[in-house]
């Protein structure tokens, strides 16, 4: 993570200037305001994650940041950031909504619409941008939970709080391959967390909560595709509805529980097996790490799919050794 400013390095005179413009530069452009006759200490530091833009603000000055609609209008990629206060408290306010985050707790919010993010003391941030494709939500359900806390304590957001703390503050020491594999982690547990942080807001339209039902289905299956014993009886008591409504969730979806279960199996036995750092790892290990423990079956499966057996594809996809 790169250091882009540290306001020990720049005479006390030149530190609002600067700071705003390292501010808008890397996650604006936003409007800074802060008063000018209050010392400004700080450092502010980024990094790339994949398709993920990571920052971390450190500062013991009161300030904020606004995003106006007149800088909106001058148009931005369109991106969802994560908040998240490593340290001290901020103040996250979207729509008619505000978020006081504590140590611990994190908040999405829209880059596109107006919000203001302040700190009225001492805080180390972290804030993860992405464009909107990448987080496998709709955009009414997030508009719904824009600068609403995210449940920590329990549940996916219990595990993604602690991994963005440690991503923010680790980010030098990803090597670019591990950063591309982590980067899907991080978004599969924010999906996770915010599709089940979905499921509690009961002001959500009827429509929205369906929709968030199916993608925190989709996050369990994900989560237990190692499980060879993963079948629709399973996942439908996980949430409390019949295998009947499951299948019809499905049905809207044009495919089966099972097909699906199969399919997400495949799609990682896939990757894995296209992965240099587990070019050694044999195939059949590989098909049972996804809950495929049958090599014939798996082998079966691959090839109907992939047009390859598993091991040739392999051989396709890797470099030769040494």
């Amino acid at each position: 993570m790169a250091i882009l400013i540290r306001t020990e390095d720049i005479p006390s005179a030149q530190r609002h200037d600067a700071w705003r413009g390292v501010v808008c530069d890397t996650l604006g452009p936003l409007d800074f305001r802060s008063d000018p006759g209050t010392p400004l200490r700080g450092e502010i530091a980024a990094g790339q994650l994949g398709p993920v833009n990571v920052g971390r603000v450190e500062t013991s000055t009161p300030h904020s940041v606004h995003r106006t609609t007149g800088l909106i209008r001058r148009g931005s990629p369109e991106l969802y950031r994560v908040a998240l206060a490593m340290s001290g408290h901020a103040c996250l306010l979207q729509g008619d909504r505000a978020a006081r985050l504590g140590p611990g707790e994190f908040a999405i919010y829209d880059f596109n619409r107006p919000y203001e993010l302040a700190y009225d003391s001492g805080v180390q941030l972290a804030v993860f941008s992405f464009p909107r494709e990448v987080l496998a939500l709709p955009a009414d359900l997030v508009a719904g939970l824009a600068a609403v806390p995210v449940r920590t304590d329990a549940g996916a957001g219990a595990l993604a709080a602690p991994l963005l703390h440690r991503v923010a503050q680790d980010m030098d020491t990803y090597q670019p391959a591990s950063a591309a594999r982590l980067s899907a982690v991080v978004m599969t547990l924010l999906t996770t967390a915010i599709a089940e942080h979905a499921g509690r807001a009961g002001a959500l339209p009827p429509e929205s909560r369906e929709r968030a039902l199916v993608l925190r289905i989709h996050a369990f299956i994900e989560r237990n595709l190692g499980e060879a014993s993963l079948a629709p009886g399973t996942v439908a008591a996980a949430h409390y509805i019949s295998v009947r409504y499951l299948y019809r969730l499905f049905e809207a979806q044009g495919t089966t529980v099972a097909a699906w279960i199969r399919h997400r199996r495949l799609e990682h036995c896939r990757a894995d097996l296209a992965d240099p750092a587990l070019g050694r790892t044999p195939v059949n290990a590989v098909a049972a790490r996804w809950g495929l423990p049958d090599p014939a079956h798996f082998n079966r499966l691959f090839k109907r799919t992939y047009g390859l057996p598993p091991a040739e594809y392999r051989r396709a996809f890797l470099p030769p050794a040494g």
